[in-house]
């Protein structure tokens, strides 16, 4: 905004002083007081109120005034609230109409107690409190899903479980063949990341041949299930808390339970289901692939034969290792659909809800996986297989 009347320029903005009277302090305002310009501030018109003798009134000379736009106005909105503490009278007769009218306008609302937000910091103890409060909260939403989920299977072993069969073999379609790309990738660059760890280390006592029994026995018991897991909690743990979540903005779950129909049987059921007969058999492939990339590795680095690299595989694995994978993969599994459905069955009523219960999905899926595969480990160990 450029101010009509005015006759002289000046590039910077100066703020000068003068007293008209005993009890007066005039401000002088010069240049172009814009938010582009290093402006004055109101630190020294305070100074001049202390300085000076005691001021009463306050008024303004702006013959020299150029540009001005908000920064003005912010200013003139602090001196006049450092004046209202001081109990100084403000004559706003020396300003632009402009000016006046922008200041009338700002000041005739005041503004209301409590309107600006104030960061208040809980004490410890109190956050203390509600950290176990959540804690114990989020504990307890989880054994009633536990619990529900259980009398769903309940409901099914007894033929009673209301569900669309067809939704079923979409989601067992879903979390099988669509998923076989990206395990086969993964569990391939597994196994040939082991075999080449494996190589580096035991090619200085000639014992390459070993490799072979690392590899297998690695995907068989551990690895296979483990990154399984881990893939179809990334892929489609987070796609059951997305779909779950969607629909709970819509409010489909809702309609579901007016209905009649129980969520956990029509959407929760069917997911656990497809996941924990499916990944058993994506661990089946992962160990495969992850057996052929090491395979790669060893005939092709360590000069092994394939067939010597077959037959050592075939006596380092035995049908007890494999079991003991398949029942890692089982577990994680039903895990991952846990984790999914859970998060979305929580998830609240807006897109940013949905993607927290999305991230929340992964997150908890991977952990429980690993604590899980601790615990089924010092299991195995302590059942001597």
């Amino acid at each position: 905004m450029v101010d009509a009347a005015t006759t002289m320029k000046t590039a910077q903005p100066q703020l000068n002083f003068r007293r008209t009277a005993d009890d007066t302090l005039c401000v002088q305002l010069a240049g172009s007081w814009t938010i582009r310009e290093e402006l004055p501030v109101i630190a020294e018109v305070q100074q001049q109120l202390r300085t000076a003798s005691p001021v009463r009134r306050l008024t303004f000379e702006t013959q020299s005034l150029a540009d001005w736009d908000s920064g003005l106005l912010t200013f003139l909105l602090n001196l006049t609230e450092l004046c209202a503490c001081s109990n100084i009278e403000v004559d706003r007769a020396g300003l632009p109409q402009g000016v006046q009218r922008l200041l009338a306008l700002a000041t005739a609302v005041p503004e209301r107690t409590g309107a600006r937000r104030e960061t208040v910091r809980d004490p410890l103890l109190a956050r203390i409190g509600q950290a176990s409060i959540g804690a114990l909260q989020a504990s307890t939403d989880l054994l009633n899903f536990l619990g529900q989920a259980f009398l769903a299977f309940g409901n099914l072993l007894r033929g009673q479980a209301r569900f669309r069969r067809a939704d079923l073999a979409v989601v067992i379609q879903e979390c099988g063949a669509q998923a076989l790309p990206i395990v086969s990738l993964i569990s391939f660059l597994v196994g040939l990341i082991l075999a080449f760890v494996g190589a580096v280390q035991l090619r200085q006592f000639g014992a390459q041949i070993y490799v072979a029994d690392l590899v297998g026995i690695a995907m068989a018991r551990e690895m296979g299930a483990m990154m399984t897991g881990i893939v179809m909690a990334g892929r489609t743990g987070a796609a059951f808390a997305a779909q779950l979540g969607t629909m709970m903005v819509n409010e489909e779950i809702d309609a579901l339970t007016t209905t009649g129909l129980s969520p956990m049987e029509f959407l929760v059921l069917p997911r656990m289901l497809a996941l924990g007969l499916m990944v058993p058999l994506l661990c089946v492939y992962a160990d495969l692939l992850g057996i052929l990339g090491g395979a790669l590795i060893g005939v092709g680095m360590l000069d092994l034969g394939l067939m010597e690299y077959y037959n050592q595989t075939r006596m380092a694995l035995d049908l007890t290792t494999f079991v003991l994978g398949l029942i890692k993969a089982t577990v994680f599994g039903m895990l991952v659909a846990l984790a999914g459905c859970l998060r979305g069955m929580q998830c609240g009523r807006s897109a940013a809800a949905v993607g927290e219960a999305t991230t929340s999905a992964v997150v908890t899926a991977i952990v429980w996986i690993i604590v899980a595969d601790a615990i089924l480990t010092v299991i195995y160990e302590v059942l001597g297989v």
